[in-house]
Formats: structure tokens, sequence, C-alpha cells
């Protein structure tokens, strides 16, 4: 066992969420599943109490506790990509498995996990400060999903393209 371990609270689809996200992101696996030895106040006996799993090489626990309590924006997933079509292909896998958008690169899961997918374009440039991280800065506040070639255009300096 790990040191440190996220753990993350699920309703009751700890193992069907641990399964997405091995599906969906690269160097995340399903570990072991664990079974309640007894009944719990999430469930009965024989059901899946936890799950061990990875996200990008992070080690989670999913342990399915019941309604109890539920995911919050207070914790997220920060992943880094590096250009439009990583960004797309992980969005697109959260948002499009019943998930949903949010502002300035969050979108949440169907379990209610909150993510970032953020490029690094984004983060390069708000590290860099001044009027490059201002403008970066402004550019995805207008956005849900981040639009790399958008802030590629800010960090310029050069003024967004009217749709249409």
């Amino acid at each position: 066992m790990n040191k440190n371990t996220i753990c993350l609270w699920y309703d009751r689809d700890a193992e069907e969420a641990a399964r997405f996200y091995a599906r969906t992101f690269p160097d995340s696996t399903v570990g072991a599943v664990h079974r309640a030895p007894s009944d719990f106040p999430g469930g009965k006996a024989g059901d899946v109490l936890t799950v061990e799993f990875t996200v990008f090489g992070v080690p989670c626990l999913g342990l399915n506790g019941g309604d109890t309590f539920k995911q919050s924006e207070a914790f997220s997933f920060q992943i880094a990509t590096e250009d439009q079509a990583e960004t797309d292909r992980y969005w697109n896998a959260i948002v499009g498995n019943g998930g949903a958008e949010s502002a300035c690169g969050w979108c949440k899961d169907r379990w209610g996990l909150s993510w970032q997918i953020t490029p690094r374009v984004l983060t390069e440039a708000m590290a860099r400060g001044g009027d490059v991280a201002k403008r970066a800065f402004e550019a995805m506040m207008e956005m849900r999903k981040i639009d790399v070639a958008k802030i590629e255009a800010a960090v310029r300096g050069e003024a967004p393209q009217s749709p249409g």
C-alpha cells in the first residue's frame, strides 16, 4: 500500500468509475477490488466496498460509501495536455460519458468528480506573468473547453477573431 493515496467517495459506482478512468487515461489501471465482509451504511455484505486504481500514475482508492457525501469542485484532477487533440480527447470522453461542461477548462464526470483539462500553453502563459498572463487569463475566462489556438493568439497579443 502507498504511503499516501487519494480516497474518493462514490455512492456505489467506484468500480465503474475506476474502469472508465483506466480506459480513458494513459498510465491508469484498476487494481484490487475489495468486497464488504458485512453490511455497511452504503451497502450489503458482498457489495464492492473499495477499488484500488491509478489515474495517470496517481494512486487512488474508490470508496462506495453511499449517498451521504457528494463530490465538489473543492477537489479536482488537473490534467496537463500537449495540444488541442489531447484536450479534446479527454474533455469529450468525460463530458460524453454522462459528464457536464463547466467553465475555464473544468468539467465533471458522471460521478460528480471535477476535472481540469488544461493545455500546457495556458499554464506556461500564466507562469510568464505580466501582460501575457493577463491576455491568456482573459481569453480563458470566456471558454468552457480550452481552445489552444485562442490561447496561443492571446499570448501573441492578437485580437480574438469574431465568429462568422
